[in-house]
């Protein structure tokens, strides 16, 4: 993986923690009145031990991780994918892009699909259900389902498509995200006929197994509801392959984790304000946090500090770009970056591309 593509990763990991921490629950003293709640939990005070001491504190902060469950299903996951895979989420939807169409005989045959899979006369099976949908390419038109891909890249010979899922799926979802993934690959190979179209669905890791990065397919699909009644394994993807899957490289889940391992730590909010003071540029230490944090955009800025002064001596707007802040409303500050490399943009662009 390049340093630029560490770098947006990072800067997302970063983006997440400075919310989270606006948001964290220090104590229950402004706490929500949650009746119900300590009602019902108050059933479980053995269970709990010595382990919940402050109950209102408990329910905040199981609040605040719901709001770090739903961060990293709806934003962090989709924003690295498309890092990874230069893709991009597409909506082939009545409100967005439009549907796309499919013959009728086609959408027929989906439908006798999926009443099988349903009734169990069938079991999933990819190359089964693509042969029996594509032999039928005439008649009558008619719009697809609305569908989505969170994950969408396309070059000039082939289209991937991906639908990240949470790792716990509600039940009786499988059934529908089936129908969506059939009906949508059958309207892309319509649409782009002479591409080669996958469409998967992923799970970004599997809570299932004992190490991080490691799956077990067959264990954890069977662990999803109906999962294995609709899904042919061989049109998924968990952990490791998914993230492998993205990047085209191995050892990708590894990576990631190992960034937001250096980043997460009992300091980060230290280290943000430390960075956030320009004044303590020329210290050891920022450099330090700089280089943890993947920030190699900074580190450049900061070795060149002084041409810099040199080239913006007498432009005032640039002055100004250069006196910013590191972070602006939670995230990198890109742009005064981007301005200032600019000034050495053939020395730059090779840094940001070296491995």
């Amino acid at each position: 993986m390049n340093n630029f593509k560490k770098q947006q990763i990072a800067s997302i990991v970063i983006k997440v923690l400075l919310k989270r921490f606006e948001t964290f629950p220090i104590d229950a003293s402004n706490n929500r009145n949650a009746p119900f709640h300590e009602a019902f939990l108050h059933a479980f005070q053995e269970k709990f031990d010595d382990r919940v001491s402050d109950l209102p504190l408990f329910i905040s902060l199981s609040s605040w991780l719901h709001g770090l469950n739903t961060t990293l299903g709806q934003t962090f996951f989709e924003k690295v994918a498309h890092i990874l895979s230069q893709g991009e989420k597409r909506e082939y939807t009545s409100k967005k892009l439009g549907n796309l169409q499919i013959f009728q005989s086609q959408k027929d045959v989906i439908n006798q699909i999926m009443t099988n899979l349903s009734t169990s006369q069938t079991s999933p099976h990819l190359r089964n259900e693509v042969t029996a949908i594509y032999e039928i390419s005439s008649g009558a038109l008619t719009n697809a389902i609305d569908f989505s891909a969170d994950v969408f890249i396309e070059d000039a010979n082939s289209i991937l498509a991906i639908e990240l899922k949470s790792v716990k799926p509600n039940s009786g979802e499988m059934k529908g995200e089936k129908q969506k993934i059939l009906e949508g690959k059958t309207a892309l190979q319509r649409a782009f006929p002479n591409k080669q179209i996958d469409f998967y669905i992923g799970f970004p890791f599997d809570p299932t197994s004992p190490t991080p990065c490691d799956f077990d397919k067959t264990r954890f699909l069977n662990s999803i509801i109906n999962m294995t009644k609709f899904f042919d394994p061989a049109e998924t993807l968990i952990a490791s392959e998914l993230w492998d899957k993205l990047s085209g490289e191995e050892h990708t889940m590894e990576i990631i984790l190992e960034i937001i391992n250096a980043i997460s730590t009992p300091t980060f909010m230290q280290n943000f304000q430390f960075l956030q003071n320009s004044t303590n540029k020329n210290d050891p230490h920022y450099h330090e946090i700089l280089q943890a944090w993947y920030l190699f955009s900074e580190i450049e800025l900061v070795e060149r500090d002084k041409e810099i002064q040199q080239a913006i001596h007498n432009h005032r707007e640039l002055q100004k770009i250069y006196h910013q802040n590191l972070f602006i409303d939670d995230e990198y500050n890109r742009n005064r970056a981007n301005q200032l490399l600019h000034l050495f943009s053939p020395r730059d662009e090779r840094l940001m591309t070296e491995n």
